[in-house]
């Protein structure tokens, strides 16, 4: 019977700051995440954005500096090698570096699939062969034909690519759909499929629109998130690349938290000429019937709702003849 190898926890190796982030505050070093978002949302130019940065060391975004370059694999299986090369070159131009020297590999194939082991084989002696630093794939659903709400399809599909991490010392980036009208959820939750996607990522980055707005959302399993950065898809010239937009910038929509579960209920119900009834609330708020009765059991109980015979409404002086809402909503 072999021993499995053991350190004690002074021995492991030591991590500085500085070797801790590929792209600072944005991705860490060697992490497996997804980019997700609803269809629309810029999310495939956020994962060219990314690549280029660490390809060249320009800063994603126009904003986040790169902490450690390096070679660069992509497999874009939705877009034509034209319209990928057409991309990368326009977040050149505007990240001021030379696309001739951009060590960016495009996977040629005209299919994928990390289902399959053969594939699965093709794909690591790539990665093997060329070392990069980062591994692209977008988007997900394109990469397999499995059941992606079946927690047991999705969990080997990922152990294979956290094993491509581990193995190559590769971060991967992988694209993914999320849910249609789950603006609702919290970011990684509104994921489509298994939950193994969103437990799976060491650091994610979600898109979603609001509005006009589009709003990126950070998050780590060893760093502070951020929510609520603004950010817009802009031409200058011949290129097209998103930016993060600063803190009173003089654009549209800048950077705020989104309203909470709570806010969005007082905001609706604030917003309505009469009292809504429940059915009306979870439709305008986009909210389960569970949720919704427990935003307003709190609201109730902080006095801020209040319910009568006609539905429920906001507290306010000119309130009258209502019944507070109890809490066995």
């Amino acid at each position: 019977m072999s021993v499995l190898p053991v350190l004690r926890a002074q021995d492991l190796e030591a991590s500085t700051p500085e070797q801790h982030w590929l792209i600072e505050g944005l991705w860490a070093r060697e992490a497996v995440g997804i980019v997700g978002g609803e269809p629309k949302c810029c999310k495939s130019f956020l994962a060219l954005d990314v690549a280029v940065a660490v390809a060249s060391g320009a800063a994603c975004l126009r904003h986040f500096p790169v902490a450690q370059t390096g070679r660069v694999l992509l497999f874009a299986a939705e877009d034509g090698p034209s319209i990928v090369r057409s991309r990368l070159e326009g977040i050149c131009r505007i990240a001021d570096v030379s696309f001739e020297g951009l060590d960016v590999h495009v996977i040629t194939a005209p299919s994928l699939r990390l289902d399959l082991q053969e594939d699965q084989v093709r794909l690591r002696e790539t990665v093997e062969a060329l070392q990069p630093r980062l591994l692209v794939l977008d988007p997900f659903v394109r990469l397999h034909q499995i059941d992606e709400n079946a927690a047991s399809d999705v969990a080997p599909m990922l152990g294979y690519l956290r094993g491509l991490q581990r193995r190559f010392r590769v971060a991967v980036l992988l694209v993914h759909h999320a849910r249609k009208a789950a603006g609702g959820a919290r970011a990684g939750q509104a994921l489509r499929g298994s939950s193994e996607l969103h437990a799976w990522g060491d650091s994610n980055l979600y898109l979603r629109r609001r509005g006009d707005a589009l709003r990126l959302t950070i998050e780590h399993r060893a760093a502070p998130s951020v929510d609520g950065l603004a950010v817009e898809l802009r031409k200058e010239g011949q290129g097209l690349a998103l930016h993060l937009l600063e803190p009173g910038a003089d654009r549209p929509g800048p950077p705020h938290p989104d309203p909470t579960i709570l806010e969005r209920v007082e905001q609706t119900l604030a917003a309505a000429s009469a009292p809504l009834t429940r059915h009306e609330l979870r439709t305008a708020c986009r909210l389960r019937m569970s949720t919704l009765g427990e935003a307003l059991a709190t609201l109730a109980s902080q006095g801020r709702v209040l319910r009568s015979v006609r539905g429920y409404e906001i507290v306010d002086g000119d309130s009258q003849g209502s019944v507070p809402v109890s809490l066995s909503l």
